[in-house]
Protein backbone atom coordinates (compact mmCIF):
# COMPACT_ATOMS: atom_id res chain seq x y z
CA UNK A 1 0.00 0.00 0.00
CA UNK A 2 1.25 3.31 -0.93
CA UNK A 3 0.22 6.55 0.73
CA UNK A 4 1.25 10.19 0.43
CA UNK A 5 2.15 12.42 3.97
CA UNK A 6 0.04 15.89 4.32
CA UNK A 7 1.27 17.70 7.16
CA UNK A 8 0.96 21.21 8.16
CA UNK A 9 4.57 22.61 9.23
CA UNK A 10 4.68 25.87 11.61
CA UNK A 11 8.30 27.58 11.51
CA UNK A 12 9.38 29.23 15.58
CA UNK A 13 8.28 32.41 14.29
CA UNK A 14 4.20 31.18 13.26
CA UNK A 15 4.56 31.26 9.41
CA UNK A 16 2.61 27.79 8.53
CA UNK A 17 2.35 26.03 5.33
CA UNK A 18 1.02 22.40 4.13
CA UNK A 19 3.70 20.12 2.21
CA UNK A 20 2.47 16.79 0.59
CA UNK A 21 5.12 14.00 -0.06
CA UNK A 22 5.49 12.22 -2.64
CA UNK A 23 3.74 8.31 -2.68
CA UNK A 24 5.60 6.51 0.13
CA UNK A 25 5.15 3.04 1.10
CA UNK A 26 2.78 2.74 4.04
CA UNK A 27 5.55 1.78 7.01
CA UNK A 28 8.01 4.12 5.64
CA UNK A 29 5.78 7.09 4.89
CA UNK A 30 5.15 6.22 9.16
CA UNK A 31 9.10 5.98 9.87
CA UNK A 32 9.20 9.72 8.29
CA UNK A 33 5.64 11.13 9.38
CA UNK A 34 6.76 9.97 13.20
CA UNK A 35 10.65 12.00 12.77
CA UNK A 36 8.54 14.92 11.71
CA UNK A 37 6.17 14.65 14.53
CA UNK A 38 9.94 14.88 16.68
CA UNK A 39 10.50 18.43 15.55
CA UNK A 40 7.45 19.68 17.56
CA UNK A 41 6.22 22.19 14.28
CA UNK A 42 4.51 19.29 12.22
CA UNK A 43 0.78 19.28 12.77
CA UNK A 44 -1.94 17.54 11.76
CA UNK A 45 -0.22 14.80 9.90
CA UNK A 46 -2.41 12.70 7.36
CA UNK A 47 -1.90 10.01 5.08
CA UNK A 48 -3.20 9.78 1.73
CA UNK A 49 -3.97 6.52 -0.07
CA UNK A 50 -4.38 6.23 -4.55
CA UNK A 51 -8.10 6.64 -4.05
CA UNK A 52 -8.07 9.61 -2.09
CA UNK A 53 -8.87 8.09 1.32
CA UNK A 54 -7.76 9.48 4.29
CA UNK A 55 -5.76 7.92 6.76
CA UNK A 56 -4.98 9.67 10.61
CA UNK A 57 -1.67 7.83 12.14
CA UNK A 58 -3.19 5.26 14.46
CA UNK A 59 -5.77 4.11 11.43
CA UNK A 60 -3.02 3.57 8.94
CA UNK A 61 -0.60 1.54 11.60
CA UNK A 62 -3.64 -0.37 12.66
CA UNK A 63 -4.60 -1.62 9.19
CA UNK A 64 -0.94 -2.40 8.64
CA UNK A 65 -0.85 -4.68 11.71
CA UNK A 66 -3.81 -6.55 11.06
CA UNK A 67 -2.84 -7.11 7.67
CA UNK A 68 0.56 -8.39 8.59
CA UNK A 69 -0.45 -12.36 8.61
CA UNK A 70 -2.26 -11.80 5.70
CA UNK A 71 -1.02 -11.88 2.21
CA UNK A 72 -0.68 -8.07 1.24
CA UNK A 73 1.35 -5.71 -1.07
CA UNK A 74 0.42 -8.09 -4.10
CA UNK A 75 1.74 -7.09 -7.42
CA UNK A 76 0.33 -9.85 -10.60
CA UNK A 77 2.47 -9.68 -13.70
CA UNK A 78 0.78 -11.62 -16.42
CA UNK A 79 1.00 -12.55 -20.23
CA UNK A 80 -0.15 -14.59 -22.39
CA UNK A 81 1.29 -16.01 -25.71
CA UNK A 82 -1.43 -17.54 -28.94
CA UNK A 83 -0.13 -20.29 -31.45
CA UNK A 84 -1.58 -19.71 -34.88
CA UNK A 85 -1.15 -23.15 -35.90
CA UNK A 86 -2.00 -25.08 -33.10
CA UNK A 87 -4.47 -22.50 -31.89
CA UNK A 88 -3.22 -22.68 -28.78
CA UNK A 89 -2.39 -20.66 -25.46
CA UNK A 90 -0.24 -20.49 -23.15
CA UNK A 91 -0.75 -18.28 -19.83
CA UNK A 92 1.55 -17.15 -17.55
CA UNK A 93 1.42 -15.21 -14.16
CA UNK A 94 3.97 -14.06 -11.57
CA UNK A 95 2.42 -13.15 -8.09
CA UNK A 96 4.62 -10.75 -5.51
CA UNK A 97 3.39 -10.55 -1.85
CA UNK A 98 4.71 -10.01 1.29
CA UNK A 99 3.22 -11.89 5.06
CA UNK A 100 4.14 -12.62 8.43
CA UNK A 101 7.42 -10.40 7.76
CA UNK A 102 8.20 -12.24 4.69
CA UNK A 103 8.36 -11.66 0.94
CA UNK A 104 7.21 -14.03 -1.78
CA UNK A 105 7.19 -14.81 -5.47
CA UNK A 106 4.15 -17.55 -6.91
CA UNK A 107 4.72 -18.67 -10.75
CA UNK A 108 2.18 -20.35 -12.61
CA UNK A 109 1.31 -21.35 -16.04
CA UNK A 110 -1.14 -22.76 -18.35
CA UNK A 111 -1.78 -24.42 -21.50
CA UNK A 112 -5.71 -24.22 -22.95
CA UNK A 113 -7.56 -24.47 -26.38
CA UNK A 114 -10.55 -22.14 -25.94
CA UNK A 115 -9.06 -19.27 -26.91
CA UNK A 116 -8.79 -17.38 -30.59
CA UNK A 117 -6.70 -14.70 -30.11
CA UNK A 118 -3.40 -13.42 -28.38
CA UNK A 119 -5.56 -10.18 -26.73
CA UNK A 120 -7.89 -13.07 -25.36
CA UNK A 121 -4.57 -15.10 -24.72
CA UNK A 122 -3.84 -12.03 -22.21
CA UNK A 123 -7.10 -11.77 -20.44
CA UNK A 124 -7.12 -15.29 -19.37
CA UNK A 125 -3.02 -14.70 -18.18
CA UNK A 126 -4.73 -12.36 -15.92
CA UNK A 127 -7.39 -13.86 -14.82
CA UNK A 128 -5.31 -17.09 -14.10
CA UNK A 129 -3.23 -14.67 -11.66
CA UNK A 130 -6.56 -13.33 -10.22
CA UNK A 131 -7.59 -16.69 -9.46
CA UNK A 132 -4.57 -17.75 -7.76
CA UNK A 133 -4.81 -14.21 -5.32
CA UNK A 134 -8.06 -15.49 -4.19
CA UNK A 135 -6.27 -19.09 -3.42
CA UNK A 136 -4.31 -16.89 -1.15
CA UNK A 137 -7.04 -15.21 0.30
CA UNK A 138 -6.09 -11.37 -0.96
CA UNK A 139 -9.42 -9.32 -0.66
CA UNK A 140 -10.31 -5.65 0.27
CA UNK A 141 -6.84 -4.35 -0.84
CA UNK A 142 -5.00 -2.75 -3.82
CA UNK A 143 -3.64 -4.63 -5.94
CA UNK A 144 -0.61 -3.57 -8.50
CA UNK A 145 -2.12 -5.11 -12.21
CA UNK A 146 1.56 -5.23 -14.27
CA UNK A 147 1.86 -6.52 -18.09
CA UNK A 148 2.69 -5.34 -21.49
CA UNK A 149 -0.41 -5.52 -22.86
CA UNK A 150 -1.66 -1.95 -23.96
CA UNK A 151 -4.91 -3.55 -25.02
CA UNK A 152 -5.86 -5.22 -21.73
CA UNK A 153 -4.36 -2.43 -19.27
CA UNK A 154 -5.28 0.40 -21.40
CA UNK A 155 -9.25 -0.78 -21.51
CA UNK A 156 -9.58 -2.23 -18.02
CA UNK A 157 -8.16 1.41 -17.02
CA UNK A 158 -10.65 2.78 -18.97
CA UNK A 159 -8.25 4.48 -21.59
CA UNK A 160 -9.54 2.88 -24.44
CA UNK A 161 -12.81 1.28 -25.52
CA UNK A 162 -13.37 -2.52 -25.65
CA UNK A 163 -15.48 -2.66 -28.74
CA UNK A 164 -14.61 -6.58 -29.28
CA UNK A 165 -17.37 -8.95 -27.78
CA UNK A 166 -14.91 -11.59 -26.58
CA UNK A 167 -13.10 -8.83 -24.61
CA UNK A 168 -16.04 -7.21 -23.14
CA UNK A 169 -16.66 -10.34 -21.53
CA UNK A 170 -13.07 -11.20 -20.00
CA UNK A 171 -13.12 -7.18 -19.00
CA UNK A 172 -16.32 -8.13 -17.27
CA UNK A 173 -15.08 -11.12 -15.75
CA UNK A 174 -12.06 -9.85 -14.13
CA UNK A 175 -13.67 -6.73 -12.43
CA UNK A 176 -16.80 -8.97 -11.27
CA UNK A 177 -13.65 -10.54 -9.51
CA UNK A 178 -12.36 -7.10 -8.11
CA UNK A 179 -15.77 -6.31 -6.95
CA UNK A 180 -16.16 -9.53 -5.28
CA UNK A 181 -12.60 -9.68 -3.73
CA UNK A 182 -12.96 -5.79 -3.05
CA UNK A 183 -9.89 -5.65 -4.36
CA UNK A 184 -8.88 -2.27 -5.70
CA UNK A 185 -6.09 -2.62 -8.86
CA UNK A 186 -3.97 -0.05 -9.75
CA UNK A 187 -2.35 -1.07 -13.43
CA UNK A 188 1.21 -0.64 -14.52
CA UNK A 189 2.00 -0.63 -18.28
CA UNK A 190 5.68 -1.87 -18.76
CA UNK A 191 7.86 -3.37 -21.60
CA UNK A 192 7.91 -7.11 -22.95
CA UNK A 193 11.99 -6.64 -22.15
CA UNK A 194 10.82 -5.81 -18.41
CA UNK A 195 8.00 -8.70 -18.25
CA UNK A 196 10.19 -11.34 -19.03
CA UNK A 197 9.45 -13.48 -16.42
CA UNK A 198 5.49 -13.59 -17.06
CA UNK A 199 6.24 -14.21 -20.67
CA UNK A 200 8.66 -17.09 -20.05
CA UNK A 201 5.84 -18.89 -17.67
CA UNK A 202 3.95 -18.76 -21.10
CA UNK A 203 6.15 -19.48 -23.51
CA UNK A 204 7.07 -22.75 -21.31
CA UNK A 205 3.28 -23.28 -21.09
CA UNK A 206 2.99 -23.50 -24.78
CA UNK A 207 5.78 -25.98 -24.88
CA UNK A 208 4.27 -28.38 -22.85
CA UNK A 209 6.31 -27.66 -19.68
CA UNK A 210 3.75 -26.77 -16.71
CA UNK A 211 5.18 -24.52 -14.05
CA UNK A 212 3.80 -24.11 -10.38
CA UNK A 213 5.82 -22.71 -7.60
CA UNK A 214 5.96 -20.65 -4.68
CA UNK A 215 9.41 -19.42 -3.24
CA UNK A 216 10.42 -17.51 -0.13
CA UNK A 217 12.22 -14.37 -1.69
CA UNK A 218 15.19 -13.66 0.68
Amino acid sequence: MKVRIEVSYRTKKGTETVFSSDELRAPKAILIAEDLEKTGRARNILFKDRQELTWTMKELKEFLKGIETEPHNVAVYFDGGFDLKTKQSGLGCAVYYEQNGKSFRLRKNALVDELDTNNEAEYAALNLGLQEIELLGVHHLPVTITGDSQVVINQLDGEWPCMEEELSKWADKIEQTFSRLGITPEYQLISRKKNREADHLASQALKGVEITSTIEIK
